[in-house]
């Protein structure tokens, strides 16, 4: 019989996959989904984008959540070896996967954008690239002009609370399957919130790959969406343990001890009783 267990490849195309799928889906929500040449009528909205990132992470959880965990951002991955439920060795390979997701995520949308319509001889792609390609931002490219600290704080703030719910949502002691649901409307909630403050960020491989489209002023500020997701996601990782009296036990990298394992229960072998063992034959003699 084959061998089930997906292989180091299978796993990195599933970050890759998952990644796409997150960035396409929140940045095709946030870039085609907005007011252009002021027709108001087809914005979807910050609730738009919120639900339209929590539903995207979902379905790739539930997709390949159960080959490489369904991580598809380095502020968990990293959250979660720090936290020693997930191996080190693997981070680097996760990480890439990740970022080469959402870049080919954020080129599909670029090319889209290419082929899109011109209003007052602007065309749709000059207008999203000089409004900065949905990136995060904060001043003046923040949807509502909060400044640095105000998204310094959400940042760390909402990674952590993400981190906290995929290592609780995946621990044990919960019922199994319903992962995916619970990190994907953390996610809704999440952005309902900061999506008016910085666009929605919190994931390095997001932020990353719609700023290299988002010109000079993306690329200055993106540094932010890098560092302060990490240490929010390495906060969760080593408290996770201590705050809800959760032993962490260093575990290896497999899918189902890794962020959203869309199975997180096993069941212990039943111990076999060991056949009693047999008494020697009794020696006879013979009389002579």
């Amino acid at each position: 019989m084959a061998d089930s267990t997906p292989t180091y490849t299978n796993r990195f195309l599933a970050e890759v996959f998952g990644t796409f799928v997150l960035v396409f889906g929140v940045g095709g929500a946030a870039l085609f989904a907005t007011t252009f040449g002021g027709n108001q009528t087809n914005g979807a909205g910050f609730l738009g984008v919120a639900f339209a990132l929590g539903l995207s992470v979902m379905v790739a959880i539930y997709a390949v959540g159960g080959i490489s965990g369904g991580h598809f951002n380095p502020a968990i991955t990293l959250g979660l070896a720090l936290g020693r439920r997930f191996a080190w060795r693997d981070v680097l390979g996760y990480i890439v996967a990740q970022l080469i997701g959402g870049i080919i995520a954020s080129s599909v949308l670029y090319v889209i954008a290419m082929f899109g319509p011109s209003n007052n001889d602007q065309s749709l792609l000059s207008y999203l690239v000089g409004s900065g390609f949905a990136s995060n931002g904060y001043g003046e490219h923040s949807p509502l002009h909060f400044e640095l600290p105000a998204a310094i704080i959400i940042e760390v703030v909402a990674a952590a609370i993400l981190v906290w719910v995929v290592m609780g949502a995946t621990d044990k002691l919960n019922p199994a399957g319903f992962a995916p649901i619970a990190i994907g409307f953390t996610l809704v909630m999440l952005n309902i919130v900061a999506v008016p403050v910085t666009g929605g960020g919190f994931n390095p491989a997001r932020s990353i790959a719609t700023a290299i489209y988002g010109g000079p002023a993306a690329l200055s500020q993106v540094w932010v969406f890098i560092v302060f997701p990490i240490v929010g996601g390495l906060i969760a990782g080593v408290t996770y343990g201590p705050l809800f009296g959760r032993s962490i036990k260093a575990v290896a990298a497999k899918p189902a001890a890794s962020a959203a394992a869309v199975s997180a229960t096993t069941s212990a072998p039943r111990a076999t009783q060991a056949a009693p063992a047999k008494k020697p034959a009794a020696r006879t003699t013979t009389k002579k």
